[in-house]
């Protein structure tokens, strides 16, 4: 299968591991931020392949674990009222909110909450059922947010008026910017998300690269797609070179997706977001432009959650037992966690990056937990 089985060769992988030592002289923490290559070191054990001295950490790069707890508050508020209907992707389901437990437990009280695959599924429930309130749960980093934004864009075009999204769009350069902001924690380099850059193009992470002082590679999500990023950030600390190396070029152009840019520039604008268990950081995500005003369920909908600054004014659940915020900032491995594995658990997990198949916790216990 061509781009998969030429990615997982063991003779390209053991080639790749053999440069990776023979180049590398110093200590350096690479952080990956995103849940699917997180999955994958784990899966292919590429840790244990480096030197001792080349150690990867796991960023945030899990949407569903960054969504603030207040969120699913609101989104359980709204699903659990009469003739209204919330769609939700599945890893969202049994991720804790601050008081009201998770959207499964809700759907299993009665509320209406349908799992779908595509937002575009929401707008054929509103025209399906005039006589219903559909509002779409749209998180997401820069891959989700183009689908959401098409759905609103939709939904203005067929003048339907009972659709709605309630909005938690992240945006990854910021939360870098912020991860950096801690010289004594910062990572030395980063490995980029090939699907966010195959939206966002490669040519924003070449000044992000000199802005943070720090090398940038785009990688896939194949063992060698990996490594080969590892190889490139590792060149360029050796060199002493703060530069974006795309890794990743048979998906990711310097100028990412045109039309999907389009789309996302007409329907959302960058504003302040809540990002679970740390805090807000600034133009960090996006909000639907005044002139899709009318499709904001945050607004639409009245009550105690309704609108409160991107959920940062509001109880923003974090456990004091779940180590969060350290694990999202490669702070802390999982499986360094007391609770990991015994009082947290996929069954009964203490926090989202448990919860969710792109958390850090969640691959550790799938892969690494014995």
């Amino acid at each position: 299968m061509r781009h998969l089985t030429e990615y997982s060769d063991p003779s390209a992988i053991r080639a790749l591991v053999a440069e990776i030592a023979r180049i590398s002289t110093r200590p350096a923490r690479i952080m990956e931020v995103c849940g699917g290559q997180t999955h994958a070191i784990m899966r292919h054990a590429l840790d244990t392949l480096l030197p001792a001295h080349v150690q990867l950490l796991h960023g945030p790069g899990c949407p569903v674990c960054v969504t603030p707890a207040a969120y699913l508050d609101h989104a359980i508020d709204i699903a659990s009222r009469p003739d209204t209907v919330v769609t939700t992707f599945g890893d969202l389901l049994r991720v804790p909110s601050a008081s009201r437990g998770d959207l499964f437990a809700a759907k299993a009280r009665g509320a209406d909450v349908r799992m779908v695959t595509s937002p575009l599924q929401a707008l054929e429930f509103a025209a399906k059922h005039p006589d219903k309130q559909i509002v779409h749960l749209a998180i997401g980093f820069e891959t989700t947010a183009p689908a959401n934004a098409m759905l609103a864009y939709m939904a203005n075009a067929r003048g339907l008026a009972n659709l709605s999204l309630l909005v938690s769009q992240f945006l990854v350069p910021p939360i870098l910017r912020a991860i950096c902001a801690d010289p004594s924690t910062a990572p030395d380099a980063f490995l980029a998300a090939g699907h966010v850059c195959a939206i966002t193009g490669s040519d924003p992470y070449q000044a992000l690269a000199r802005e943070l002082n720090r090398p940038i590679a785009i990688t896939g999500f194949e063992p060698a797609d990996i490594l080969l990023g590892v190889l490139d950030v590792l060149k360029l600390l050796e060199a002493g070179r703060a530069e974006m190396i795309n890794a990743y070029p048979r998906i990711v152009h310097p100028q990412g997706n045109p039309e999907a840019l389009r789309i996302l520039d007409t329907v959302f604008e960058v504003a302040d977001r809540e990002w679970r268990g740390l805090g807000t950081v600034p133009m960090s995500g996006l909000d639907l432009r005044p002139e899709y005003g009318e499709f904001d369920a945050a607004r639409r909908f009245s009550g105690i959650y309704s609108y409160c600054n991107n959920y940062s004014n509001c109880n923003n659940y974090t456990s004091s037992d779940c180590p969060a915020a350290d694990v999202l900032l490669g702070k802390l491995q999982p499986n360094d966690c007391p609770h990991f594995g015994t009082r947290c658990t996929p069954d009964s997990p203490l926090g989202a990056p448990m919860v969710s198949p792109e958390g850090a916790c969640a691959a550790f216990f799938l892969h690494r937990r014995r």
